[in-house]
Order: C-alpha cells, then structure tokens, then sequence
C-alpha cells in the first residue's frame, strides 16, 4: 500500500483515536431529533394524549367566579363544588 505517513483508511487524516466521540454525537444528534418530533406530534394532537391533564369542568369555573364575586357563600359553593364534581 502506497498511501504514504497521512493516508490510509483510518489514518491521521481520517477518524483516528476519536471515533468512539463522532458515534456518540450522532447517537445523541438522532435521539434529539426523534424526541423532537414526538414532541411536535403530541402538541399537534392537542394534548390528548397518555399524559394529557384532565380537563375542567366549565361549570366549576362560573362556580368560581361567583364565589370570587361574592354572589354565593362558602357553604353553597362548597356544596355545588361537591355536586359538580360528581
């Protein structure tokens, strides 16, 4: 072979002593790019997922609001909290 002291397959020019470093910085540039794009799905799906948080009842939120507003007392709300809630 006549590649000479810099040629070669793997020489001084090539991947040398760092490929372990090169193969785990493209591991970690694809893990990224994966958890990029399931995180661009879930928000497109609006949440709904596994892990989505349960929605509240709009009921509560007026409750809350009158309450806030002074419109019921604290024994009412908490009865009508109670009965909203199922």
């Amino acid at each position: 072979m006549m590649y000479g002291p810099h040629w070669g397959m793997m020489g001084e020019y090539g991947w040398g002593g760092y490929w372990p470093f090169h193969m785990i910085f493209w591991i970690v540039i694809a893990i990224a790019v994966i958890a990029c794009m399931v995180w661009m799905m879930r928000s497109m799906a609006g949440g709904q997922g596994r892990y989505a948080l349960p929605r509240r009842s709009a009921g509560l939120d007026v409750l809350e609001e009158r309450y806030a507003r002074g419109e019921i007392g604290r024994d009412e709300y908490l009865q009508k909290k109670k009965d909203i809630a199922g």
